[in-house]
Parts: structure tokens; C-alpha cells; sequence
């Protein structure tokens, strides 16, 4: 792979921690993602399945991981099976991972050719008592698409009605929400590459650079430090465009005067950083510029000392809703007595921060983990409050990436330059 090799150990322990949470006589069946297609022949790339991705570090399509603790052979627990790389796929695609080379990434020691899934279902169905099958459990997913995952769900249970299934995701999410030494490692790694390229930029923009421009620079500096890309669709978003919440054309002219909201990160071994900053085109904030980049940086301030172990998602949003409304208020945006006067389940001031405060970040960008749950030790949270004032098209949001630690919080991007005096400095060296 273009990143370097991850200790397998993070892998064996991951499903070690999993098994602990199996049913007695339980089977666990975890697919890659598929290939997905574009248009004629063209497929969209591949992305592994996050999931699959944990529990064995294995990042090549038509995989499976089969495992069954309670197996009365202790030699067939523990399965991966890989695509076997035939004429053709050497010809027209390159080698495959061969038997070895993937259990040395997995510490999986039984390895197989995928085309023996059958054989070795057949081998272990009848000895379960349930089988845990995986899906995408996040609430903003997409549950109308066909994936790999739902195709075969639909095909187990017309093959095997009368077999008892359970859901893995809840497994998954428990362990993924709290990340491992070396999991936090990779991301500060995301997050290293992730600054290198906000410099590039930063250094980059000028009046008349097109939004496209900076993006290219971006993924320059991403492909050059072994990432594979973006963590998601860079958003740069010049003047008005900013407070368009998901703008990703990136199309536009950046003008003197104005302000580009950049919210990007880097990819590294399919895990993400997630960072905005707010740059001046002309490199100086104007005076108004400065209020509103001020007024959402004490925001975020206040927020990122919030993000600790005993809090929760939710009154971190309404505790951080006090704090935006008084600053709106100081703003002129809204005044004392129309906030006292509020229905309070439509705030005002989501006129102007009309977003979440945080979400948890991992292999995911919107990582896996309940919004109910309580804030733990191993969480990595965004940090990001925004002001946008479409009428004087400023749209200001700032980011950072947040662990959570026995001692307190950690500013994951702490090094990254997000002062007032801080980003002049840097545009005008």
C-alpha cells in the first residue's frame, strides 16, 4: 500500500476485544466493500469497508473475515479469505496480495482463496448458534444503496431461514469509538500532512486564484506525503460561497477583500483529519472580518475545554448555544431581548450556526459513536463552531481534532496556526 505497514497487533487485538463481546457459539462475517461502478466501464475506485478494515488491515477488494471463537478446530477460529490472482487479474490489474503477505498484515494465520467462502460456510453454519452480520448503522448513511453487505444479508437468510442472526455494528461501534495508541498515532499522522498542505495553501492564495487552484495544491501536498487523498470533498469556499454549508464546486475566483473558509483533511492508512481555517484573500482581515473570526474562536475556545470524559453531545450543544448567543448579540446579529423572548426549542441563533458543534473522527470522518453516549478516554472529537452572515458574506467556522485523555483534552492541531496575528503572519511571510 502507498502508507507504511501498521503493526498487525493493532489488528489481533482488535478482533480479540470483539470475540470477548460474541455470544457463546457464535459466527462473525465481515465483507470488503464492493468496486463501484461509474459509467461503461469505469468503476469509482475502491474504498475498503471501515469495519472490515479494523479488524484485519487488509485493503484489497472480494475479502471476507470469518471468525468463529467456540469452532471445535481451533484451526479454522480464525479465517480470511482473499481474491487468488489468476492470468488476467495479473495482466490487467497486478498481483493480488498473496496467502502470506496477507496474514503477516492480519496475524491471521488461516488464509484462503475467496472462492472457498461456500465450502466453509457449509463447514461452520451448522455448528452456530448465531451469526453476527455487519451493516452501515450510522443515522446519516444511505440505507437505500445495494451494498455488498446488504446483498448478502438477503442471501443468507433465504439461504439459512431458520438461523439466527445478530447485528455487529453495536459490537463495532463500542470498539471503534475508542481508539487505540497506534489508531491515534495514524491520525496525528493525517493531521501532520493535513498541516503541511494548509501551509502550501496558505502560501498559495492570492486575489484571482480560482478555489480549484488551492484544491490542486492541496492534493499535491496530500499525494506527495503517502496519502491517497482527501478524507472527504475539500471544501473552498471564497466570500458568500462560505456560508453555504457543503459547498464543494470550488469553482469560484477568490476576490481582494473577501475571506475562503477551508475545511479539509487528509487521508493516511484510512484514517482522517478534519480541519477548517478561514484565510484573508488579501492576507489582512478587515475589521468586521476580524470580530466575527474572533467571536467564533472564543466559541471554540470555550467548546474545546468542554470536550472532556463525563460530558455528553448534548449538553455540549446546548451549553455551547449560550455561548453563541452571546456573542451574536455582540455582533449586532441578534438582539438581548429577542433571545429572551425565544422559543427555546428554535433557538435563534441556528439562523447563524445552523450546524453541530462536534462529531467523533476515526476511520470514519463522521466516525461511528452514539451522540447519547458519555464522553470517554481514547474518544478524538472535531471541535468546530461557525458564524455565517450570508448578507455580508462572511462565513467563518473553525476546526480542530480533540482527544479525549485521563489528564484532560489534547488539541490534536494545536501546532496548527489559528490566531488572528498567527494567520497574517504566516500569508505575509
Amino acid at each position: 500500500m502507498r502508507y507504511e505497514a501498521i503493526d498487525s497487533g493493532l489488528f489481533i487485538n482488535n478482533r480479540k476485544r470483539l470475540i470477548t463481546l460474541l455470544k457463546p457459539k457464535s459466527m462473525a462475517i465481515v465483507l470488503s466493500n464492493d468496486v463501484i461502478p461509474s459509467n461503461a466501464d469505469g468503476t469509482l475506485g475502491f474504498r475498503q469497508n471501515n469495519d472490515f478494515f479494523y479488524l484485519t488491515g487488509i485493503d484489497q477488494e472480494e475479502s471476507i473475515l470469518v471468525l468463529f471463537p467456540d469452532f471445535p478446530d481451533e484451526n479454522f477460529r480464525e479465517i480470511l479469505l482473499i481474491r487468488e490472482t489468476s492470468d488476467h487479474i495479473r495482466i490487467w490489474e497486478g498481483e493480488k496480495l498473496s496467502k502470506v503477505q496477507a496474514a503477516n498484515i492480519s496475524g491471521i494465520t488461516k488464509v484462503l482463496w475467496v472462492n472457498s467462502f461456500e465450502s466453509i460456510l457449509r463447514k461452520f453454519i451448522f455448528e452456530a448458534e448465531q451469526v453476527y452480520l455487519n451493516l452501515n448503522e450510522h443515522d446519516g448513511g444511505d440505507w437505500s444503496f445495494q451494498t455488498r453487505e446488504r446483498r448478502f444479508i438477503n442471501d443468507f437468510k433465504q439461504k439459512f431461514p431458520l438461523h439466527k442472526t445478530e447485528r455487529l455494528a453495536p459490537l463495532m461501534r463500542q470498539l471503534r469509538v475508542i481508539k487505540q495508541p497506534l489508531e491515534i498515532s495514524l491520525i496525528q499522522k493525517a493531521i501532520e500532512i493535513s498541516k503541511k498542505g494548509f501551509y502550501r495553501m496558505a502560501k498559495f492564495l492570492k486575489s484571482g486564484v480560482f478555489e480549484y487552484e488551492l484544491e490542486a495544491e492541496l492534493t499535491h501536498e496530500f499525494l506527495m506525503n503517502r496519502s491517497r487523498g482527501h478524507a472527504f470533498h475539500p471544501i473552498l469556499a471564497s466570500g458568500a460561497s462560505a456560508c453555504v454549508l457543503h459547498y464543494v464546486t470550488n469553482n469560484n475566483i477568490c476576490n481582494d477583500g473577501e475571506v475562503i473558509l477551508m475545511d479539509f483533511g487528509a487521508e493516511y492508512a484510512n484514517y482522517n483529519a478534519d480541519i477548517t481555517r478561514c484565510l484573508p484573500v488579501n492576507g489582512r482581515f478587515s475589521k468586521r472580518q476580524k470580530e466575527v473570526y474572533q467571536a467564533v474562536l472564543r466559541i471554540m475556545k470555550i467548546a474545546r475545554n468542554m470536550i472532556v470524559a463525563g460530558n455528553t453531545m448534548d449538553k455540549l450543544r446546548k451549553d455551547i448555544g449560550k455561548v453563541v448567543e452571546s456573542e451574536l448579540i455582540g455582533l449586532g446579529l441578534l438582539s438581548k431581548t429577542e433571545v429572551e423572548r425565544q422559543d427555546p426549542d428554535a433557538p435563534l441563533y441556528r439562523k447563524y450556526f445552523p450546524h453541530g458543534i462536534s462529531h467523533h473522527l476515526g476511520l470514519d470522518v463522521h466516525d461511528v459513536g452514539s451522540r447519547y453516549e458519555t464522553f470517554k478516554q481514547g474518544m478524538i472529537f472535531t471541535c468546530e463552531p461557525g458564524i455565517y452572515i450570508p448578507e455580508e458574506k462572511i462565513g467563518i467556522r473553525l476546526e480542530n481534532d480533540i482527544l479525549i485523555t485521563k489528564k484532560g483534552n489534547i488539541d490534536l492541531m494545536e501546532n496548527i496556526p489559528i490566531e488572528i496575528e498567527e494567520i497574517e503572519d504566516l500569508m505575509n511571510s
